[in-house]
């Protein structure tokens, strides 16, 4: 396969100068005051390495940050250095197997000290340390050395050619932490550390003072950070908890809070919050994709610590015409209707966009089929019992379907139980509080990541605007197991050697029309086999303040990536 030496195609989307912050009022540190910023799913820890869940990324970036990260528009851009490497600067290299990436001088860590290439080598060693269960290991696929030449270079070198070597510190999901932090800290010891995982040093903005999980982070201006005149914010309040109705009331109607995240309302309650004039609605389109995640592996109690483990397969969602009739059964127009309105879109894919990634061949979903469905259960030999229900050789289809307490996300339940059971399926509905449903506690029974139900639901995305990591979410090794402390993205426990052929594939590949084939192949398999089923590509929305100055929505990365200049306004 011929690889181009210029890094063309996605890496071509990337701004090869630093980042240019956006304007903010300049003065003293500190000079606005409190800050106030309500996430109705708590944190539960500081870490995004042992947390796939958003509401942590979120709340780490405004403490920890990557090398380079995404703007706005999609764009790669320089955060802790001054230029993001490329072949053309001699960042990397000729054969596409290195990459170099030179710190800014003078970085402190919040702590005083000086931010080093030693850092940034412990980041990689923290992820890929052995029984560590690092939630982001994706983005290390294929790195076998960094060596660090001098204080301030990282030499990341890959096992093979990467076209796109931008996985490795790149965006909120895969930062620099302190290596004297958290040395003793690896593999099977990391989500031990309590102190480190709650209470990070970092670079950024502001860094914590209190963190009580699933509940209030509070933090306090960094005076090592690296621009004397920011943050504008002396203090955050970060409130975690309730839910999105009253979140969004702190903001556009009662004016308690400055900042609200992820408002999953029906559209014309955000409309009439608004209407309150405290505040604004905003909303940008990106990656997000409100799923339904099928399990392929049997959940019962009696399996012990086997359960949920690829070592027992469900006793009857291993059955592709199963799946496939869940998925012809549900209305996506409509619940795109009642959910989310102008705020979201139909689709048939887990990979949406950028549009050069977004398949047109599985578009047959967006036509429900009742009928199709039944028809699809009994040739296959599920027939109706006296109660309604399928069953096939005493096995009944019977589901226990799991997702995070939102009004919305209860609304979809309702629904997509209602249609279940018009083709005989039934479903028992389960509810759990976002900020365990998201959490990474390893121990608790009732994560996204353990999946111990049947059926679970929530949106998912990814930083940036190539896909190579987030695709390889669904490969072999990213399981969630007890080997890995429950951590991986690959929540359905699809396992393909085509599927990893093709990760494999894209990892080496650079031309774009050649990465948006594999791209498109591997979404339409995970399609097509229904081990994924989208309901809703979702705007990525929030509520701010009419107070509140230099907010800029950002669907590529952090939500709140330009917290730093965040100033109060003058009303």
């Amino acid at each position: 396969m011929k690889l181009r030496h210029a890094l063309t195609g996605a890496a071509a989307m990337m701004a090869m100068a630093p980042m240019a912050f956006a304007a903010s009022h300049s003065g003293e540190r500190g000079r606005d005051g409190e800050l106030k910023i309500i996430y109705w799913q708590a944190p539960s820890i500081m870490n995004p390495y042992l947390s796939g869940g958003t509401k942590e990324l979120e709340a780490a970036s405004l403490v920890i940050e990557p090398l380079a990260r995404y703007d706005q528009d999609g764009n790669l851009v320089a955060w802790l250095v001054d230029e993001v490497p490329t072949v053309a600067n001699g960042g990397v290299s000729e054969d596409l197997k290195t990459i170099t990436w030179k710190l800014s001088e003078g970085l402190l860590w919040s702590d005083g000290t000086p931010v080093t290439s030693a850092d940034v080598k412990f980041s990689w060693e923290y992820c890929t340390a052995e029984g560590g269960g690092c939630a982001q290991s994706e983005k290390y696929l294929d790195v076998v050395s960094v060596d660090t030449p001098d204080e301030l270079t990282a030499v990341v070198t890959f096992g093979i050619a990467k076209p796109f070597p931008y996985g490795p510190f790149v965006g909120a999901q895969a930062p620099i932490i302190q290596a004297a932090q958290f040395a003793d800290c690896m593999g099977a010891k990391a989500p031990e550390c309590t102190e480190q995982n709650f209470n990070p040093i970092g670079t950024g903005p502001f860094t914590v003072t209190e963190f009580r999980p699933n509940d209030v982070i509070t933090l306090a201006a960094n005076e090592n950070y690296r621009d004397p005149s920011k943050p504008a914010f002396a203090t955050v309040t970060f409130k975690g908890g309730g839910d999105a109705a009253a979140a969004g009331r702190a903001v556009l109607e009662t004016g308690e809070f400055d900042y609200a995240w992820n408002l999953q309302l029906a559209p014309e309650v955000l409309t009439q919050m608004e209407a309150a004039g405290k505040g604004k609605n905003i909303v940008s389109f990106g990656t997000s994709v409100e799923r339904i995640m099928v399990n392929l592996t049997d959940v019962s109690p009696d399996l012990g610590d086997e359960r949920g483990t690829a070592a027992h397969p469900h006793p009857f969602l291993t059955d592709k015409n199963v799946r496939q009739a869940l998925s012809m059964a549900i209305d996506r127009a409509l619940l795109v209707e009642v959910g989310y309105g102008d705020f979201g879109r139909l689709t048939c894919n887990v990979l949406p966009a950028p549009a050069v990634f977004a398949s047109t061949a599985n578009d047959a979903c967006l036509t429900q089929d009742i009928e199709g469905a039944k028809a699809l259960l009994e040739s296959n030999g599920w027939v109706a019992g006296a109660d309604g229900i399928r069953e096939k050789d005493g096995v009944r289809l019977s589901v226990l379907y799991q997702t995070s307490t939102n009004a919305v996300r209860q609304d979809f339940q309702a629904l997509i139980k209602q249609w279940w059971g018009e083709i005989g399926v039934e479903t028992e509905l389960r509810n759990i509080d976002a900020s365990v449903f998201f959490g990474s506690d390893p121990g608790s029974p009732d994560t996204f990541q353990k999946f111990f139900a049947d059926i679970e639901m929530y949106t998912n995305n990814f930083d940036g605007t190539d896909p190579e990591a987030y695709m390889a979410n669904w490969s072999c090794d990213q399981a969630p197991r007890p080997e890995t402390q429950w951590q991986g993205n690959n929540m359905p426990r699809f396992c393909s050697e085509e599927y990893d052929a093709l990760v494999t594939e894209m990892s080496t590949t650079g031309d774009i029309g050649e990465r948006a084939r594999l791209a498109k192949a591997m979404n339409d398999m995970l399609m097509q086999e229904y081990v994924i089923i989208p309901l809703v590509h979702r705007g990525r929305n929030a509520a701010h303040a009419n107070t509140l100055g230099g907010v800029i929505m950002n669907v590529w990365d952090s939500e709140i990536w330009n917290a730093a200049d965040w100033h109060r306004v003058e009303m």
